[in-house]
């Protein structure tokens, strides 16, 4: 009798446990806020209503310590990080323009695609310059692509690069056309639900009077909420046998930070409306999915920086940077010292300088002396820390922390020659930056410590202070769905999100 009583228990926790491995959320939501700094979870959480960003905080797990570990600290590495679970040095993308073998490219545009949705060239995108898989293709692969993968954002680049290579869409606004648009490498027409919802942009007074400024207006955020929220239903996400993924990004908050900065009305009014707009998709999701059906994560691509006028007006080191002149006087040295006749310089992005490889081959230069003249001059300019060689990382006398923030943000093929590291607030202004906005790209935590909450479907409620990096979020998802990770992810797992979790 006790025998049988034993084999019913064994059984029964067998039944439990293969129960618990087969159970998956019927929709994944990634939620990516751009230029989200850590710190407005609690800087507003008293500002949030109940229903929205508070929700996640309370309900859902918080790692508060989610740090960026590469340098640039910018947009389109940002997003693709999250999604790949690795960093520029293996996915290929290093920043929203880079140079692939000495060819400027901007990171989604393809000339290959057409737009759908409008007659503007807005849609000539694609992913193919992403080396790795996402979380959503791995998804796919997994459930022999019944899953659906939709991205939804303001931005081509944050609608197209979390949502993967094998997306069913990604669908972003055309500020000329001011339409959702999408492109020929993933439909030749647009879904009924879209076109409905762009005939309802048409009638909308407030966006023709902002027309293509729309980006820097809390409107865009509602715009991009209502998009996720007609893909939801347009294509009955979380309604099928296999698991979804929605991959949503606001990027008002980015571009109302580079023009208003990290302090203000603006900014304040651009997350009062983004909680609102976090409030409609969740309750949506209830609606559609069920609570406790659908898992979501909430993250940033990237933080930023105070105002460096703001800050000296409070007696802080802070100042701007400006790069232009710095390219032009490092033109003259070069010319000074080794008799260059042409630049040697096609660029300097993202606090990274990109050589003229063919230049200084017909010049007749030795690029390793051009590289040591370039080093020594940016090292004796202002706010400068230091200038290293990318090729020379490993024996550079960068403290252990930025070495390998360096070597994780390093592609041989794309991210330049020349890593500039410069004093903590001390920023590139200009194209990103107005005189009272913000930017970002650096190392500090400013720019590098991000938000990341879980929510929904098997996540512990509680929050940790343990280090955690922006390339553990995509593993973390994997482990919870019970699928592959991205085949060149380089992060892990994030212990203490799961509820029931085991060792294994």
């Amino acid at each position: 009798m006790i025998k049988k009583r034993l084999f019913f228990a064994a059984c029964l926790q067998l039944c439990l446990a293969a129960t618990c491995w087969a159970d998956k959320p019927k929709l994944v939501v990634g939620i990516v806020v751009d230029q989200m700094r850590w710190d407005y979870l609690y800087r507003y959480y008293d500002q949030f209503q109940d229903n929205g960003i508070k929700r996640l905080l309370d309900d859902g797990y918080s790692c508060n310590n989610c740090l960026i570990n590469y340098v640039p600290t910018i947009t389109a590495i940002g997003h693709t990080s999250v999604y790949t679970g690795t960093t520029p040095a293996f996915h290929g993308i290093c920043g929203n323009n880079f140079y692939i073998d000495g060819k400027s490219v901007y990171c989604t545009k393809d000339e290959k695609e057409q737009t759908v949705g409008s007659d503007t060239d807005k849609g000539k995108m694609s992913p193919r310059n992403l080396l790795s898989t996402t979380i959503g293709d791995q998804l796919r692969l997994h459930t022999d692509f019944r899953s659906k993968v939709v991205g939804v954002s303001y931005k081509d680049r944050a609608a197209i690069l979390p949502a993967g290579h094998a997306a069913n869409a990604a669908y972003w606004l055309d500020t000329k056309a001011l339409c959702f648009v999408s492109s020929t490498y993933y439909m030749n027409e647009l879904p009924d639900y879209v076109k409905q919802l762009n005939k309802q942009l048409s009638k909308n007074n407030e966006l023709k009077k902002i027309g293509s400024q729309i980006g820097e207006y809390p409107l865009c955020g509602h715009l991009t909420a209502d998009m996720a929220i007609a893909a939801l239903k347009g294509e009955q996400l979380g309604k099928g046998e296999s698991t979804d993924m929605l991959c949503i990004s606001f990027s008002q908050t980015d571009l109302i930070g580079h023009k208003w900065g990290t302090r203000g009305s603006h900014t304040d009014e651009a997350y009062i409306e983004l909680d609102k707009d976090i409030a409609r998709l969740l309750q949506a999701f209830d609606q559609q999915v069920g609570k406790g059906n659908y898992l979501v994560f909430l993250t940033a691509d990237h933080g930023a920086v105070h105002n460096w006028q703001f800050m000296q007006e409070h007696k802080l080191a802070a100042g701007g940077w400006d790069s232009d002149t710095l390219l032009v006087n490092a033109e003259k040295e070069v010319a000074s010292q080794l008799g260059a006749t042409k630049k040697v310089i096609a660029d300097i992005l993202d606090y990274r300088v990109f050589l003229n490889h063919q230049s200084i081959k017909q010049q007749g230069l030795d690029e390793k002396r051009v590289k040591e003249v370039l080093i020594n001059y940016l090292r004796t300019s202002p706010n400068v820390v230091t200038a290293v060689d990318y090729e020379q990382l490993r024996i550079s006398s960068l403290p252990e922390r930025l070495m390998n923030m360096a070597l994780m943000g390093y592609h041989p093929r794309r991210s330049g020659d020349i890593l500039i590291i410069l004093e903590p607030n001390y920023y590139q202004y200009g194209k990103w930056s107005s005189p009272t906005g913000t930017t970002h790209g650096t190392w500090t935590p400013d720019d590098a410590h991000i938000p990341l909450l879980f929510y929904g479907w098997h996540v512990n409620k509680g929050y940790t202070s343990r280090e955690v990096h922006i390339n553990d979020i995509a593993p973390t998802v994997c482990h919870m769905l019970r699928i592959q990770q991205p085949n060149a992810c380089s992060g892990e797992a994030i212990q203490g999100v799961e509820t029931a979790e085991t060792d294994d």
